[in-house]
C-alpha cells in the first residue's frame, strides 16, 4: 500500500513532500494541518500517513462516527468528539495521550473549511496539557507540496509561538485560495 500511496501521490498527482514523519518521529505529539480549506485534505493525510509509514490519528465531530461511513472514519484512524457545551474537552483530550503508547493526533486549528483570521487554540492547549510537541503540515496546492515541520515544544507563551507557527504557514495556498489562513494582524 506504500508504494500504490507513493505511486498516486507523487506520479499522479504530481505533488512533493518537504519532511517526514520517519521512524524516528516521536510516538506523541499534536499534528495541525493548515490550511484546512476542503475535503480532499482528508485524503492527502491518508496518502502522507501511508507513505510515510506512521499511524496518524484525526479527531471529527461525532456526527460523522454514523452510519453510513462511521465505521469507515474509525478504521482509518478517527477519534469521535462530543462537541457539546460545558465539557472541558481539552482535558479529556489531553488524557487519550496518557491511554495510549502512540498517538499522533491531527486538528485542524481553524476549525473550519471556510477563511478564518484566526485560530481556535485547543490544539495548543492540548499539547501543552498532554506535554508533547507540535508538528505543523502545509497543505500548499498553490506548490502541490506537503511541508511537515520539526516538532515544535509549545513555550507557555501562546502569542509567541501562534506567531512562529503561522510564520510557518506564511503564503500556503489551500485547495480554495480565497479560504486559505491569513492572520488578521501580527500576534
Amino acid at each position: 500500500m506504500m508504494r500504490l500511496a507513493s505511486f498516486i501521490f507523487y506520479k499522479i498527482m504530481g505533488w512533493k513532500m518537504i519532511g517526514d514523519f520517519s521512524s524516528e518521529t516521536i510516538k506523541k505529539c499534536v499534528v495541525i494541518a493548515v490550511p484546512h480549506t476542503s475535503w480532499h485534505d482528508f485524503y492527502l493525510g491518508l496518502l502522507i500517513r501511508k507513505i510515510n509509514g506512521v499511524k496518524i490519528s484525526f479527531m471529527g465531530k461525532k456526527e460523522l462516527f454514523r452510519w453510513p461511513f462511521g465505521w469507515y472514519f474509525r478504521k482509518v484512524g478517527g477519534i469521535a468528539l462530543d462537541r457539546t457545551p460545558g465539557q472541558n474537552k481539552v482535558e479529556a483530550i489531553a488524557k487519550e495521550f496518557e491511554k495510549r503508547d502512540e498517538l499522533r493526533l491531527t486538528l485542524a486549528p481553524e476549525g473550519t473549511r471556510k477563511k478564518v483570521s484566526t485560530w481556535k487554540t485547543g490544539f495548543y492547549y492540548i499539547a501543552v496539557a498532554a506535554e508533547v510537541p507540535i508538528i505543523m503540515v502545509a497543505f500548499d496546492f498553490g506548490k502541490k507540496q506537503i511541508v511537515i515541520s520539526d516538532p515544535f515544544y509549545p513555550t507557555n507563551d501562546l502569542d509567541k509561538d501562534l506567531q512562529f507557527m503561522y510564520t510557518f504557514f506564511k503564503g500556503v495556498k489551500g485547495k480554495i485560495p480565497a479560504y486559505s489562513f491569513e492572520p488578521e494582524s501580527e500576534v
